[in-house]
C-alpha cells in the first residue's frame, strides 16, 4: 500500500480522518459511491472540502493511486469529484488509479478552486 507522503492524515483540528495508517488485515474496503443529500452537517461539509484540497493541492489533474487515501472518505466523493482512472477498475484495490474529475469538483466545490462561495 502506498504511502502518500506530505498528505494531511486528518482535517486539522478536528476528528475527520484522511488517510489510514496500515492496510486492513480483513481486506481492503472497497470504495462505493455514497449519495451527499443536502441536509448534511456543515462539519462534514468541511471534511469533504478540506479532503478534496488536499487531494487537488497533492494530485492536481493528474491520476493518483489510492493507497493509504481512508475509503470512508473517498467514498464521499466517488463517483462524482472523483473518478476511476483505469479500465477495468477494483474498487477494493489499494493500486487502484483514480483521478479527480475537475469540471465536477470545481462545481461542487469552488471555494477550493477559487470560484468565490457556495
Amino acid at each position: 500500500m502506498l504511502k502518500h507522503r506530505g498528505f494531511p492524515g486528518r482535517l486539522p483540528g478536528t476528528d475527520y480522518q484522511f488517510t489510514i495508517r496500515r492496510p486492513n488485515p480483513r481486506g481492503v474496503t472497497p470504495l462505493t459511491e455514497r449519495a451527499r443529500y443536502g441536509d448534511r452537517k456543515p462539519a462534514d461539509r468541511r471534511a469533504d472540502a478540506g479532503f478534496m484540497q488536499a487531494l487537488w493541492d497533492q494530485f492536481g489533474d493528474q491520476p493518483f493511486e489510492r493507497g493509504n487515501l481512508d475509503a470512508g472518505r473517498l467514498s464521499w466523493l466517488f463517483g462524482r469529484e472523483v473518478v476511476a482512472a483505469e479500465d477495468p477498475f477494483d474498487p477494493a484495490s489499494y493500486d487502484a488509479l483514480l483521478r479527480i474529475d475537475v469540471a465536477v469538483a470545481r462545481s461542487s466545490f469552488p471555494d477550493v478552486f477559487g470560484g468565490g462561495s457556495a
